[in-house]
């Protein structure tokens, strides 16, 4: 899996994902990110590569030229996957994710200022992507969570594929609660089901408090879930012992 990202500031982005289990898989060429700064392909000495708008308005636009020239650099082994990172794209979900990852080269075009020409925009970007509905100062945070996110569904990089098809999000519910040593906490004591060594029970609770948690933190999650009969009664048996 590769990555390439086009940005004024791609140090914050490699400082990021040197570290942890991102920084692993990368080392162990599992994902490749390269990194290009619009900078460089501005044609000028000062690394110029925004100008006023057209129209009026606070702020400046990031050029179409330099961004061009990077992405056809970016394209000389390939036309990737383009993502612009924009709040004005469909906000990232874990069904996206999930597409992203069977890409084999995805490269993600950062924003800045006031943004980008749309002009270029247009020209060479596959999907425009959100994280949020708010508005960051440039697409970098937005880069990260991608990348981090998409990585974690690529073979090899999490040590089994039940290292992320039982977290939150991956089946439209939140992952039921989670305990570690020591067994009694401040007077809460972890869950008797979940020591009992009997993995179908401990299944079957985790399933259930799946559905509570989704219930409690994300009803617009829960509304969308065809539960049967027998979900509904575990869950309202579990409310009515919370």
């Amino acid at each position: 899996m590769r990555f390439s990202v086009i940005s004024l500031f791609p140090g914050q982005i490699d400082a990021f994902l040197k570290e942890s289990i991102i920084g692993r898989a990368r080392e162990k060429r599992i994902i490749d990110i390269d990194f290009y700064d619009i900078r460089d392909y501005s044609g000028n000495p000062y690394g110029k590569v925004d100008d006023t708008l057209y129209g009026g308005g606070t702020g400046m636009l990031i050029q179409c030229e330099p961004v061009y020239r990077c992405y056809e650099d970016v394209c000389s082994s390939g036309k990737p996957y383009v993502i612009y990172v924009s709040p004005k794209g469909k906000v990232l979900d874990q069904k996206k994710v999930r597409e992203l990852a069977g890409k084999d080269h995805i490269a993600i075009l950062c924003g800045h200022y006031e943004g980008i020409d749309s002009r270029v925009t247009d020209e060479i970007v596959d999907e425009e992507i959100s994280i949020g509905d708010y508005v960051l100062t440039g697409g970098e945070i937005a880069a990260v969570t991608i990348i981090d996110s998409v990585s974690r569904m690529i073979e090899g990089v999490l040590p089994n594929e039940d290292a992320y098809t039982n977290e939150s999000h991956m089946n439209g519910t939140l992952e039921a609660s989670q305990y570690t040593k020591p067994r009694i906490w401040h007077d809460r004591e972890v869950p008797e089901v979940l020591l009992n060594g009997n993995q179908a029970q401990i299944d079957d609770y985790n399933r259930t408090m799946s559905l509570v948690e989704t219930m409690d933190k994300r009803p617009d999650m829960f509304d969308k879930l065809a539960l049967t009969e027998e979900d509904w009664q575990k869950v309202l048996a579990r409310k009515r012992q919370n």
